[in-house]
C-alpha cells in the first residue's frame, strides 16, 4: 500500500561529528591499553551520577545487574519476597529471581501502566524485604505513594529506572528517589552503549562502597574477598563512548518529547489510546504506546502503510512460562487484571531522535487514516 518503509528504531550514528568522538574515544582507550574500571569508568560514574541527581554512580555490567546488585547489598536474599510490576522486561524479574528471592507481581495504574501503590499494599507480607517500582516508556510511577508506603512497612526500593534515563518526578531525576536506582545502557536505551552496560545511583555513601566491592567479586582490595559478590564491571570502552553521548542525551529526550506531540496531536480524532504520563512528570519518552481496541488490526493498518511497530510487553512477567507456578497461590491469571488487559491491546510505535520529519509525517498521516474502530 505504501512504498515508504519507516524502521521502528534505528541505531546508526547519523551525526558525523558524534561518530568521529566516538572513535576518538575507542582510540584513547586502545591506546591506554587499560579495558577495566579504570579511569574512564570513573569519569562517567562522576559525570552520570550528577546527570541522575545521586551523590554516588557505580557501573556495572548491565541493568539486570544493576537491579540484582541492589537489592543484595540491601540484604535481600533466599525467602524474601520483592514486589514489582507485571508489565516490563522479564529481565527485572530476573534480577530478583538470581537472589534466590521471590519476585511478587502487584497490578499497574490503568492510565500509566505504571505500578499501583494500592495493589503493592496488598501483596505485601511478612516476608516482602523491598519494592522494585518500574518506570515503564519512561514514564514515571508514583514515587511519593511507594516511598512511603515503602516507609511505613520497613521496605527497601531499587527504581527500575533502565528506560528513564533524563525523566522527571516532581522536578528531580528518577532513579534518585529509592535506597538505589538502576540503570541500563543496552544500545536501545536513551542512553544506549555500543553493548551492554548498567549503572547504580545512590545518596548512601556505604551502600555505594559496599556495591564497589560487590560489582568486582567482593574484593576490598586486589585478591582479599570479603564478600561473594558478581562479576559485574563496566569496561573502559564503554564507559568512554558513554561519556561522548552523555552531553547528547537531554537534546535526544527532547526530540522524542517533539515527536510524541505530534503523535498525540494525530491520536485526538482516533479510537487509540495513548499510554499517559503523569501531570507531575516529565517522561523520557524512550517509548510511545498506544493501547487498540483490536491489536492486530492497527498492526495491519501500519504495516500496510509501511511502519514498523512492535509490542512492549506481549505477555505478562507472571504468565510467562519461567514463572508459571512459582507465584503465591493468588498469583497466576487474573491476578493483575490491568495488565494482562493492556498486554492484548498494546502497540509501540516508532519514536527515536534520529527519525526524520518526513517519517514522523509518514507515521501522522497513517494514524490519522485509521479506520474506525482499531
Amino acid at each position: 500500500m505504501s512504498g515508504r518503509t519507516v524502521r521502528f528504531n534505528d541505531l546508526a550514528i547519523r551525526d558525523d561529528h558524534l561518530a568521529r568522538d566516538i572513535e576518538d574515544a575507542i582510540r584513547r582507550v586502545v591506546a591506554s591499553s587499560w579495558y577495566v574500571l579504570g579511569p574512564e569508568v570513573e569519569a562517567f560514574e562522576e559525570e552520570f551520577r550528577r546527570a541522575s541527581g545521586t551523590q554516588y554512580g557505580i557501573g556495572v555490567a548491565s541493568g539486570t545487574d544493576a537491579i540484582s546488585l541492589s537489592l543484595l547489598a540491601l540484604g535481600v536474599g533466599p525467602g524474601d519476597e520483592v514486589v514489582t510490576s507485571p508489565l516490563t522486561a522479564v529481565f527485572t524479574a530476573l534480577a530478583i529471581s538470581r537472589l534466590g528471592a521471590r519476585p511478587v507481581f502487584a497490578d499497574v495504574e490503568k492510565d500509566t501502566l505504571t505500578l499501583s501503590t494500592e495493589s503493592v499494599r496488598d501483596r505485601i507480607t511478612s516476608r516482602t524485604k523491598a519494592i522494585v517500582p518500574v518506570h515503564l516508556y519512561g514514564n514515571a510511577c508514583d514515587m511519593d505513594a511507594l516511598m512511603n508506603l515503602a516507609e511505613q512497612h520497613g521496605l527497601q526500593v531499587v527504581e527500575d529506572a533502565c528506560q528513564a534515563h533524563g525523566a522527571l518526578y516532581r522536578g528531580k531525576q528518577l532513579g534518585s528517589f529509592g535506597h538505589a536506582g538502576a540503570f541500563s545502557f543496552y544500545p536501545t536505551k536513551n542512553l544506549g552503549a555500543l553493548g551492554d552496560g548498567g549503572f547504580i545511583a545512590t545518596d548512601d555513601e556505604q551502600l555505594a562502597l559496599h556495591l564497589k566491592r560487590l560489582r568486582n567479586g567482593g574484593q576490598s582490595s586486589r585478591y582479599l574477598h570479603e564478600s561473594i559478590g558478581f562479576n559485574s564491571r563496566l569496561d573502559e570502552l564503554q564507559a568512554a563512548v558513554l561519556r561522548v553521548k552523555l552531553p547528547h542525551l537531554e537534546r535526544a529526550n527532547d526530540r522524542r518529547r517533539e515527536i510524541s506531540m505530534r503523535y498525540l496531536d494525530a491520536l485526538e480524532d482516533t479510537e487509540l489510546v495513548p499510554v499517559a504520563v503523569r501531570e507531575d512528570s516529565v517522561s523520557a519518552r524512550h517509548l510511545f504506546v498506544v493501547k487498540a481496541r483490536t491489536r492486530e488490526t492497527l498492526e495491519e493498518h501500519l504495516g500496510d502503510h509501511g511502519i514498523e511497530t512492535l509490542v512492549h510487553y506481549p505477555v505478562p512477567v507472571h504468565l510467562q512460562p519461567a514463572y508459571r507456578g512459582l507465584e503465591r497461590e493468588e498469583g497466576g491469571e487474573g491476578s493483575c487484571p490491568v495488565a494482562e488487559a493492556a498486554a492484548k491491546r498494546i502497540v509501540s510505535l516508532p519514536l527515536y531522535p534520529t527519525m526524520t520529519d518526513v517519517d514522523v509525517d509518514h507515521v501522522v498521516q497513517a494514524l490519522r487514516a485509521l479506520p474506525v474502530g482499531p
